[in-house]
């Protein structure tokens, strides 16, 4: 029965990490639709990789648990959901780049959805499936949406100047 058991675990963090990639890949699309320099492979690789970490904190858990007395073992979450996201806000800041003008800054969108992927890869391996493709969704309505309103302003603005 055990070794069914494991196997099964397996399965199912699997079956997360390809659903958090999946949705990180749908976020991604829209980051490489307008050319950003993280965009389908590494938006989909730090959702993965962000449902793996946080799962693999349950199996760790239980792994160490097996052989001792129950309560033993005792086990911070929130700790692996910290490191996620020092590891994902460190790859993030690779992608801002400051042009030699002060005020022209790029990437910082990127690194915000990267940061976001990293949440919805982890609201998958908590088995919050509605919650991640919510936010997926409420994500591109915030990239494709407002972007589109950025440019709009950004339009009015450099007419507005030309006049």
């Amino acid at each position: 029965m055990r070794f069914v058991e494991l196997y099964q675990v397996q399965f199912e963090i699997l079956g997360q990490v390809a659903l958090a990639m999946l949705l990180g890949a749908i976020i991604g699309f829209e980051r490489e639709l307008v050319d950003k320099p993280a965009g389908l492979r590494t938006h989909m690789l730090v959702a993965g990789a962000s449902a793996l970490l946080v799962a693999l904190g349950d199996v760790i858990v239980r792994h160490f648990d097996l052989g001792l007395d129950r309560g033993l073992v005792r086990s911070d979450p929130t700790r692996i959901i910290e490191a996620v996201i020092t590891g994902v806000s460190f790859l993030g800041a690779g992608t801002i780049i400051r042009h030699r003008s002060k005020w022209r800054i790029e990437g910082l969108t990127t690194a915000a959805s990267l940061l976001f992927v990293a949440a919805v890869g982890t609201c998958v391996a908590l088995s919050q499936w509605v919650l991640a493709v919510g936010v997926t969704f409420l994500v591109l309505v915030t990239l494709r949406g407002l972007g589109f309103i950025e440019r709009w302003m950004a339009r009015r603005r450099a007419n507005a100047n030309k006049r």
